[in-house]
């Protein structure tokens, strides 16, 4: 057993939800909130405290949401890390476990969306990889709709968040953390490719193949510092970690310039195998 005393600062529920309303949280509002439990410190309570204190902050009348996404319910010729044998490609897509909103763990996306997805109360979007769950009066309008073949465009929970005037809070996580972007994706010129993954249909588990966006957060981090530089991003300290509060629909708007100049991509659409 360690005796290495744990690193500071002490955070607890009320801490929190103290700094959280310092950097600018309103009662009320809805909040997209892309997170990391080891930035902020030694967190009395674990995420469950984190969670509680965003709730407290929102107050009964806010909504939160958080993605939850499942990345490893997909194609298993695509997987790099770590690529597994081409042998094992149709044993892997006929047994991959089918998306359930109630059941499918999360997977990179820290432990703090992990547990607003078991919290008493919860809905959760139907998209089998890119999935929010959300807390709260909005949280139903905001996760419902999610079409398969629209991971994170217009026919996704981040739409709808643009359309309420949700703000994003990066707490302890960086721009690239930043799926609103991905939304800007959607607008702009970009390629289309197969994307397959397990579902749940009336006549049972299906392996099922969609057309989608080619999305890719490759310089997200430097669409970040360029956002933050020309647009109002405030920017605080909760617990130990650095965080971050802006208004997604002129990150989205932003993204959308940004990306067409610094990062164009080709709109032709793959043929598919």
């Amino acid at each position: 057993m360690s005796t290495t005393p744990p690193a500071g600062p002490l955070c607890t529920r009320d801490s929190l939800a103290s700094e959280l309303r310092d950097i600018g949280l309103r009662p009320g509002e809805t909040l997209l909130v892309h997170s990391s439990l080891s930035s902020l410190g030694w967190v009395c309570g674990g995420p469950g405290a984190v969670v509680m204190a965003l709730l407290d902050a929102l107050g009964d009348h806010g909504t939160l949401v958080v993605p939850t996404h499942s990345g490893d319910n997909s194609d298993p010729a695509n997987w790099s890390n770590p690529p597994v044998p081409e042998t094992w490609w149709a044993d892997i897509r006929a047994s991959m476990p089918p998306y359930d909103p109630r059941t499918t763990p999360t997977r990179g996306v820290g432990a703090i969306p992990e547990t607003v997805r078991n919290w008493p109360g919860v809905a959760r979007s139907a998209h089998p990889q890119t999935s929010f769950a959300a807390i709260g009066p909005r949280a139903s309008a905001i996760v419902d709709s999610h079409a398969l073949d629209c991971q994170l465009g217009e026919r996704s929970p981040l739409a709808r968040l643009e359309e309420v005037g949700a703000r994003i809070l990066l707490l302890g996580a960086g721009f690239e953390s930043c799926t609103a972007f991905h939304l800007a994706e959607y607008r702009i010129p970009a390629p289309q490719v197969d994307n397959s993954f397990a579902i749940m249909t009336l006549q049972g588990r299906r392996w099922s193949t969609v057309r989608d966006i080619s999305i890719t957060d490759d310089r997200f981090d430097d669409l970040g510092a360029a956002f933050e530089k020309e647009r109002p991003v405030v920017r605080g300290t909760v617990g130990a970690a650095e965080a971050r509060l802006f208004a997604l629909a002129d990150a989205v708007a932003y993204a959308q310039v940004w990306l067409a100049e610094h990062r164009p991509r080709t709109s032709s659409i793959q043929t598919p195998s």
